[in-house]
């Protein structure tokens, strides 16, 4: 786990001056008269272990002063920063190099490679700094440059790669040395969007795999909302919002953070399971035909889910093939049972299915991966979680 409490940065300043000037009234006009700049301010965060935690905000937001602050690579001015309950902040020198051979990667945005070593010999260096032996290091090396797809690579120089590779490479240097914690600076976007696009699914499968903890920072709020688990927004060195992404796009905590994801494509970010609501009305398998055609006429509804005793969905019944059980003198619901419902994973985007809302007599279903109901998605809901973005798009234009 990673806990930042209190952290503060003030570039230009003594450790002693920067104190002195955070504990004002207005740190940030207190620092600037001393000389000095407020990077960061009373920043606060835990980060789960195996967790992929985004740190996101505009230029000059102080996002990246606080990644660099949890390696120490940026001093904090003051506050605490807690690796596995051990405040980095305090310990020596030794300790700290201790800490950042043994705990911590880093992929930085501009590759940072050796253009005279090979791309075996870049992505073995993290190794190489730390002792081991150059069979068992190249051995490592060669493994991680397979994980980011770059087998057989190994003997060319980084100037004869793309951007993509480049940058697959100081991701396999970092992944070579197998950190609990990596930490990444903007790794990606000085790539091309498809590029960008492959790399942050590369990300994605890898943490999937390895539950490391990541530090992610990025401007980019579509490709935090991709990768992250968690995102931190960021606004003149504070701490704005803290959220799943879904959160932060529902209920943003204020205008800025609004206005941040006013373009956010909701349709490719909100899932069903966001949006999942409770089954009106659900029958039992052993239910009566014309008890259930009463419970429906009750419920003004015109269809509802026929569930096994162990939850699982067997199908939905309509008044219609109800009437027609009862003027049979069926007695067994099963036999009246239709597969007129499309179903969908929680995890589904609401891109992939709005269009099939209001098509059936049952909303869109929402089924877990052992076939039980989870729920349904109406369409209301589906209309009512798209409608902020158009509404804000719409005043934006007014405003214009």
């Amino acid at each position: 786990m990673i806990e930042g409490k209190g952290l503060s940065k003030a570039y230009g300043l003594s450790t002693a001056a920067a104190r002195r000037a955070l504990a004002s009234e207005d740190p940030a006009a207190a620092v600037a008269r001393a000389g000095g700049y407020l990077g960061a301010h009373d920043v606060n965060f835990k980060i789960e272990t195996g967790e992929m935690f985004v740190v996101m905000g505009l230029s000059g937001s102080g996002k990246s002063t606080v990644l660099r602050m949890i390696n120490r690579l940026n001093e904090p001015s003051s506050g605490e920063l807690l690796i596995d309950g051990e405040d980095i902040v305090k310990v020596a020198d030794s300790r700290l190099r201790q800490i950042r051979n043994e705990k911590i990667g880093m992929v930085f945005q501009h590759f940072s490679l050796f253009p005279h070593r090979t791309v075996l010999e870049n992505a073995a260096y993290g190794l190489k700094v730390r002792g081991v032996g150059k069979a068992e290091r190249f051995e490592k090396a060669d493994a991680a440059l397979s994980r980011v797809g770059l087998d057989g690579r190994g003997s060319k120089y980084p100037h004869e790669l793309s951007g993509g590779m480049r940058q697959r490479v100081g991701l396999a240097r970092a992944l070579a040395v197998d950190p609990p914690i990596l930490l990444m600076d903007e790794p990606f976007s000085a790539l091309d969007p498809l590029i960008r696009r492959d790399m942050q699914d590369l990300l994605t499968q890898l943490q999937a795999e390895d539950k490391r903890t990541t530090v992610f920072v990025t401007h980019d709020l579509n490709e935090a909302m991709r990768i992250g688990d968690r995102i931190m927004v960021m606004r003149d060195g504070k701490v704005v919002q803290v959220g799943a992404g879904v959160e932060i796009v529902a209920r943003p905590a204020d205008d800025y953070v609004s206005e941040f994801v006013s373009d956010v494509d909701r349709a490719r970010v909100l899932t069903a399971a966001d949006l999942v609501r409770p089954a009106l009305l659900t029958f039992k398998v052993d239910e009566d035909p014309a008890a259930a055609l009463t419970r429906l006429a009750d419920n003004e509804a015109v269809g509802a889910f026929v569930l096994e005793d162990d939850g699982h969905l067997l199908g939905v019944v309509t008044d219609t093939n109800l009437h027609d059980a009862i003027n049979r003198k069926q007695k067994d619901l099963a036999r009246c049972v239709t597969k007129d419902y499309h179903a969908v994973a929680p995890d589904a985007v609401i891109g992939d299915f709005m269009h099939l809302a209001g098509r059936q007599v049952v909303p869109v279903t929402v089924v877990d991966e052992n076939g039980k109901l989870a729920g349904v998605v109406p369409r209301a809901a589906i209309l009512s979680s798209l409608s902020s973005v158009a509404e804000a798009r719409e005043e934006a234009t007014v405003n214009a």
